[in-house]
């Protein structure tokens, strides 16, 4: 890649998981249209396709310090069963809203770490859920963990209760990058949990790296991509490390001078790519890559490929759920946030009270432009109705994109954007440019990490 383009557009900018992206959500809590908004879109999309479920399960032993999720350090586990009754009350606040049995589409656990539970209270986490609503026959069940601490009992349990995805956290097989971004684990526990997940029958295993971590050279990228392809996981998730220390200040126990340059990061990126695509992996959205027989890759060619808070997804359900600290709610068109501390949330819970503290209700030229985010950033295309009277917002749009059409790395014709081969590695600087809040708001501050 030209490193005059990555200079040229490695700009701050929003990983657009949401659109409006979370900084510029109202700093409001209107619960009352926030539970109005959950009943519509539970009512339009229940049976016809179901709903999502995300729970944050936040605990983990020790801080990884590139982490950016909202996390609890602790190695005391009496705080599980409390937790899992905690998270158990705020499903019961949403079957309460909720005129039918709820049918579930697609379960995911992240973190933190959820395998920081113990297999006993993960099985009353998911049964409990269970056993008030339907499974449907096309749900998706995945969960996120930790290679050192994730057990064949974990394995076993979670694909009783119905998981066939997990996704472990690697980040780079390099001991001197695990040791400054404190995650060490070894290849051959890495293997282990591997094995012992395809031995059990789990039909997607994802791996999580990251480029652009402190003293991260080729050498280490090339040495981690290799243990990579030994090991063969369906999906690979490539992400660029979002170094935001005003935000988190575990990371600051490396500093500036640790990481990579800017050219340098991208350098990483576009070593470990080639080395995907010589290994027989596909590019199918920003920083994903997956073998060709994996369902996701499918969604890709038939069109089906969702983008959402728990990243690229199969299954398009327009309620997600968002269940346990932070965990952000989104009924399509508006969307919650639950509180962020342990303590705070639980006490809402004990009140019986929604422990959302922010919501944000979507304006129709916000949902407009979410539509158009969420194609770009799946497809890498969207297409508009020139007669739309919001098409001025993509008219604008383009005109801000002047300088990435002549350089290759976006195709406009009348009502469609393509980005080229070239501009993948862009699409988040190609949303920006139709992004309005980013353009309607005059803000210095830097909110977001980099864009390349």
């Amino acid at each position: 890649m030209s490193t005059s383009l990555v200079r040229k557009y490695n700009v701050p900018g929003p990983r657009y998981t949401s659109y409006p992206t979370v900084p510029f959500w109202k700093n409001e809590t209107e619960l009352v249209s926030w539970k109005e908004r959950i009943k519509h879109t539970f009512n339009i999309t229940n049976k016809a396709k179901g709903i999502s479920l995300y729970i944050h399960l936040p605990y983990c032993e020790s801080l990884c310090t590139y982490c950016g999720c909202t996390t609890r350090i602790t190695i005391n586990h009496a705080v599980e069963k409390p937790y899992i009754d905690s998270v158990l009350k705020e499903w019961k606040l949403y079957l309460s809203l909720f005129e039918d049995v709820p049918e579930i589409t697609e379960i995911h656990l992240g973190g933190g770490t959820p395998t920081f539970f113990s297999p006993e209270n993960l099985r009353r986490l998911i049964e409990g859920i269970r056993q008030t609503s339907v499974v449907r026959t096309d749900a998706e069940f995945g969960f996120e963990a930790h290679p050192n601490n994730t057990t064949e009992a974990h394995l076993r349990t979670l694909y009783e209760l119905g998981f066939r995805r997990v996704s472990f956290g690697i980040q780079d097989f390099d001991p001197v990058v695990q040791k400054i971004i404190n995650r060490v684990q070894t290849y051959s526990q890495v293997k282990l949990v591997v094995e012992q997940a395809r031995d059990i029958g789990y039909d997607s295993i994802n791996f999580d790296l990251i480029y652009g971590l402190p003293l991260q050279t080729d050498k280490s990228i090339a040495d981690t991509f290799n243990k990579v392809q030994k090991l063969r996981p369906d999906r690979i998730a490539f992400y660029s490390y979002a170094h935001v220390p005003w935000v988190k200040p575990g990371q600051r126990m490396f500093t500036e001078s640790d990481l990579p340059s800017n050219e340098e990061k991208r350098n990483l990126y576009e070593l470990g790519k080639q080395l995907l695509t010589d290994f027989g992996y596909c590019e199918i959205g920003m920083d994903h890559f997956s073998l060709q027989q994996d369902a996701l890759y499918q969604s890709v060619l038939e069109g089906k490929m969702h983008r959402n808070f728990m990243g690229y997804t199969t299954n398009h359900s327009q309620l997600s759920v968002g269940l346990g600290v932070s965990a952000i709610g989104d009924a399509w068109n508006a969307y919650g946030q639950n509180l962020k501390k342990v303590e705070d949330y639980k006490k809402a819970l004990e009140q019986g009270q929604f422990p959302i503290f922010k919501t944000h209700i979507l304006t129709p030229k916000e949902s407009f432009v979410r539509r158009h985010i969420t194609d770009l950033m799946c497809q890498f295309q969207t297409t508009w109705d020139i007669n739309d009277p919001n098409s001025k917002i993509m008219d604008e749009g383009v005109q801000r994109l002047d300088e990435m059409i002549k350089d290759g790395l976006v195709i406009h014709s009348t009502g469609q954007l393509l980005v080229t081969e070239k501009g993948r590695a862009f699409v988040r600087n190609v949303c920006m440019a139709i992004d309005i809040h980013l353009w309607e708001e005059v803000n210095s501050e830097q909110k977001f990490s980099l864009t390349v």
